[in-house]
């Protein structure tokens, strides 16, 4: 129990450090380009895709579908809507299909 709770934390620091130290090391280059600023947007939505793509080929047709309206769902909605919908279809699917 111990080791799982240092874990833990160990985990949520070196995160923390991770993150945080992106900001100092582009804060000492002053204004970025409009350019960097639209990839480093970017970079979690394509973290996201390349976490969850392969469970189209790997998984089950729930899988598949679920990642297809949470696809159709951020083209009018929110990252966090998009990821919303995608576990409840997910759940409902697994729940019907199984």
């Amino acid at each position: 129990m111990h080791n799982t709770v240092a874990l833990i934390l160990a985990c949520a620091c070196v995160t923390y450090l991770t993150r945080i130290g992106g900001h100092v090391i582009l804060s000492r280059f002053g204004e970025i380009h409009h350019r960097a600023k639209a990839a480093l947007s970017a970079v979690p939505t394509a973290i996201l895709t390349a976490l969850v793509a392969p469970s189209i080929f790997t998984n089950g047709s729930a899988e598949a579908l679920a990642i297809l309206v949470a696809g159709l769902v951020a083209l009018r909605a929110s990252l966090m809507m998009s990821v919303a919908a995608g576990l409840a279809t997910v759940v409902v699917l697994r729940a019907l299909l199984a």
